[in-house]
């Protein structure tokens, strides 16, 4: 049996990149996937072609309490329950603490931390009521080492490294069946980052710090969510899995 069979699935940042690849292997295992971006063209593209039937997609600016409360609601009239939650939306401005603006700054903070907390918030009810709810908060390996330039984006992953934990151990109290982990994928090839490794030095730079001596890949990673959104980890919560072609051994 496929290992995501019947389970009711929910992907945030799903149109492209690491969050495509996820729904693409969540589809092929068995789930009913719920599509969440906000850019619309990309999105009817790729809940089109995932594998199955049943899949739904949601237009919507995961910064918007509202919108979170709303999604809730219809995952509630449509399938009284949640299994998986994939909080992956997120992106970055690679530049020095001196020209980072505070708009900047609020933007990198609201998408990347804001918008997990909002949904942990607002989808736990439905994830309790599956009785063996699964997220997975996609956060980065620059949650967990640092580098200059980063200053925004360390702040937002590691904010989500340390909720997820506190997610699992509240989760683990409460005793609703929900486990919480987070992923931190390396240098991974995806539209997001393709300007940046189009630069030969830039992605020479960058390889020469891979132990593995390359780039990830969208679906390497997506295999590794879709471990922990299994019940291949059931014995798993509030743990950090590192998915980087080695930098962080280093």
């Amino acid at each position: 049996m496929a290992r995501l069979e019947g389970k009711v699935a929910a992907v945030s940042g799903a149109a492209s990149g690491i969050g495509l690849a996820t729904a693409q292997v969540f589809a092929r295992e068995g789930a009913t996937v719920i599509l969440i971006d906000r850019d619309e063209t990309r999105l009817a593209a790729a809940r089109n072609n995932l594998d199955g039937s049943g899949h739904q997609q949601v237009l919507m600016d995961v910064t918007r309490e509202e919108a979170w409360i709303a999604l809730a609601e219809e995952v509630e009239r449509d399938h009284k329950r949640l299994d998986v939650l994939v909080n992956n939306a997120g992106f970055g401005a690679f530049k020095s603490i001196a020209d980072t603006s505070f708009e900047t700054w609020r933007s990198i903070l609201s998408v990347n931390l804001d918008s997990v907390f909002l949904a942990t918030k607002y989808l736990l009810p439905a994830l309790a009521a599956s009785g063996r709810g699964s997220i997975v908060n996609v956060s980065s390996i620059r949650g967990i080492m640092a580098a200059p330039n980063t200053g925004s984006y360390c702040a937002s992953k590691g904010g989500v490294r340390l909720f997820t934990k506190a997610t699992a151990m509240e989760c683990a109290e409460l005793g609703n069946g929900v486990r919480a982990n987070s992923i931190h994928p390396g240098h991974v090839e995806t539209p997001l980052t393709a300007g940046a490794y189009a630069d030969p030095a830039i992605a020479a730079r960058l390889k020469a710090d891979i132990p593995m001596k390359r780039q990830g890949q969208a679906d390497e990673i997506a295999d590794a969510i879709l471990f922990l959104a299994s019940e291949d980890s059931r014995y798993m919560t509030g743990a950090e899995l590192v998915v980087d072609g080695g930098s962080t051994a280093t």
